[in-house]
């Protein structure tokens, strides 16, 4: 690969932003090294990334443009087959990217999410509620008991998954990103997804209600409509939906929460009004984006990169959003620091750029300030539980990037004291 030496990825993404700096540094493109022994192409820096987002040469629908898959030298077996085998909006190319995001975009629309916004702070304030019955002084963990709980019964509302879903969805969605798990471990997780999907979409077909995935299936199932989806894309445009909708809010919350924990003087600048709830998420954002590398994409022929770097035709690409997030060509020297007055807090590809734009991005930015404002509104002596403990623990993916866990002391209510 135009004389590059590959680099493994580290699977567990222990050294994420380290190896990630690496790789940025090395070149605009650099050859790594995937679980299952696929070599891709990493691309890290913020101004080639957000080239190739809306370069017509570059696609994500594998079963057209990736010739080891289209073969069958790389297939199910693979661990990370399911973020390819996949038929949605995200992976769809051309026309059919269109055709694929036309019925989400009309069922995920802006005043929908607006008119979310009550039922949020109903949900938020009852997490509130929860923790602040447990015994004075106890640590609770805000990833698990806070974090996690929000995003969960949003979107899961918001698409309509009854409850006895909910566990079985946890798992899988853990799987789903965990990329040290085994290739059968993976395998198995596609076989339990799919058969959750089923009794899903089965469920919602007997009883339709005002979500998204009755909106969904009422368009898989129109008359005449060309835009309507067939059965497999609209199982894996539910799966897309609500699995990413739900791990990058979590991830986002949590971090949020805990910059502004280990960065006091942060979170003074917020309750000073010298800078906004907004802007400490767009902060968030950029500093650690929740998602790390996006999977896959494909040259639809040969894209010359500069410095003697060209990626040939059919090569697999992964794009690093943390990357861009912390590249000092954006960001100045100090980019790896939580700044809320930043002035370049706004310009992350952490949705992505593009006519591939994350959908869901006005509701995780919603749901992330309304959490983090009232949590300091209702705890203002929150603490996390060892500040001198350094780095917490992450979750194991080079995907997803989000904290393992978040351990706090919340202190009196506001007015208690």
């Amino acid at each position: 690969m135009n004389r590059l030496c590959p680099i493994t990825i580290d699977v567990s993404g222990a050294e994420m932003h380290a190896e990630a700096a690496r790789i940025r540094e090395q070149a605009p493109a650099t050859p790594v090294l995937l679980p299952g022994g696929v070599t891709c192409w990493a691309v890290n820096r913020h101004a080639d990334i957000r080239r190739l987002l809306v370069d017509p040469r570059v696609s994500k629908d594998a079963y057209r443009h990736w010739p080891a898959w289209i073969s069958g030298e790389v297939g199910a077996e693979w661990p990370l087959a399911i973020w390819v085998s996949v038929q949605n909006m995200i992976t769809a190319y051309g026309a059919e990217h269109t055709r694929l995001r036309k019925p989400v975009a009309a069922a995920f629309t802006s005043r929908r999410v607006a008119g979310m916004k009550p039922r949020i702070e109903e949900v938020v304030d009852g997490l509130l509620d929860r923790l602040a019955a447990l015994p004075p002084g106890r640590a609770v963990d805000l990833r698990t008991e806070f974090a996690h709980e929000l995003p969960t019964r949003i979107v899961f509302e918001l698409f309509g998954i009854p409850q006895h879903l909910w566990a079985p969805l946890h798992k899988i969605i853990k799987g789903f990103f965990d990329t040290t798990i085994t290739a059968e471990d993976a395998q198995r997780n596609v076989v339990d997804l799919d058969a959750t999907m089923a009794d899903l979409v089965a469920h919602r077909r007997k009883h339709p209600g005002e979500d998204i995935t009755s909106e969904l299936i009422a368009a898989r199932d129109g008359d005449g409509e060309r835009g309507r989806l067939g059965e497999k894309e609209l199982v894996d445009n539910l799966i897309l939906l609500f699995t990413a909708g739900y791990e990058t809010s979590v991830n986002l919350i949590s971090t949020a929460l805990h910059e502004l924990l280990r960065n006091p003087d942060q979170l003074k600048l917020v309750r000073e009004g010298r800078a906004s709830w907004e802007d400490v998420v767009e902060e968030a954002l950029r500093v650690e984006s929740p998602a790390s590398y996006g999977l896959l994409r494909f040259a639809v022929e040969d894209i010359d990169m500069g410095e003697g770097v060209v990626i040939p035709q059919g090569d697999p690409i992964m794009v690093s959003f943390a990357s861009a997030g912390r590249d000092p060509a954006v960001h100045g020297a100090d980019a790896e620091r939580f700044d809320v007055t930043r002035e370049t807090r706004g310009q992350h590809l952490s949705f992505g750029f593009g006519t591939h734009y994350c959908l869901g991005a006005t509701l995780a930015r919603l749901e992330c300030a309304i959490a983090v404002r009232r949590l300091f509104e209702r705890f203002p002596d929150a603490a996390l539980v060892d500040p001198q403990a350094g780095e917490l623990p992450r979750v194991e993916s080079f995907i997803s990037n989000g904290l393992r866990e978040l351990p706090v002391v919340l202190g009196a209510e506001a007015g208690l004291a």
